[in-house]
């Protein structure tokens, strides 16, 4: 039941953070101008957000969807701390470990999906 939760909360998150940036929302131009990252790459990653949030809905998927969205965080966390944005790095730390316990908690599913023991 716990990890449920951390599931739905973690979808929550990210179909946010991803539906923005595919609305094209402000703050998220400003923010990928900011950091100098091409606008296609906001889409890019939004999608990937959107994508991975719906995956952690998805019992089968759901490990899988937070090992990948684990991996992106770190992207997230390196482009805060390169741009010295301390409070926005707190709180993508909290996200990616909070996707990296979902991860492990789910290590057996994703070996199995994998071919492994």
């Amino acid at each position: 039941m716990k990890t449920k939760i951390l599931s739905v909360i973690l979808s929550l998150i990210f179909l946010a953070s991803g539906g923005a940036k595919l609305a094209s929302l402000n703050f998220e131009i400003v923010a990928f101008t900011r950091w100098g990252y091409p606008l296609w790459f906001m889409y890019f990653i939004g999608a990937v957000e959107v994508a991975g949030g719906i995956g952690l809905l998805i019992s089968r998927l759901s490990s899988l969807a937070a090992s990948g969205l684990a991996l992106m965080m770190v992207g997230a966390v390196a482009t805060h701390i390169i741009n010295i944005e301390i409070g926005m790095l707190v709180v993508a730390s909290i996200i990616l470990l909070l996707a990296t316990i979902r991860a492990w908690i789910g290590r057996q599913d994703i070996c199995m999906m994998l071919g492994r023991k």
